[in-house]
């Protein structure tokens, strides 16, 4: 079965991640560069989870200066987070 999501939804979700801080929306502009054609539902929730953050709170996480924990332990936020780190 084929989870990926469309293009309206990859549109709505583009949006969503927009940031104040500019090196959050660094992050996130490549990380759409490099999966938005391969982005499935569960990756669209694990980011959506995501940007409940505060900018900080983001920064650190995507700098792997903290790592998820309590609502932020699950799969998807996970699997995320491994893909916005990914230097390449």
């Amino acid at each position: 079965m084929d989870n990926r999501i469309d293009d309206r939804a990859l549109s709505k979700l583009r949006w969503r991640c927009r940031r104040g801080l500019l090196e959050n929306d660094l992050f996130i502009e490549r990380f759409f560069e490099r999966h938005a054609g391969s982005l499935t539902v569960e990756h669209a929730h694990g980011l959506e989870v995501l940007m409940e953050l505060g900018d900080n709170d983001l920064l650190d996480l995507f700098l792997a200066r903290k790592e998820p924990e309590g609502e932020l332990l699950r799969d998807d936020v996970v699997q995320v987070l491994r893909m916005m780190r990914t230097p390449q």
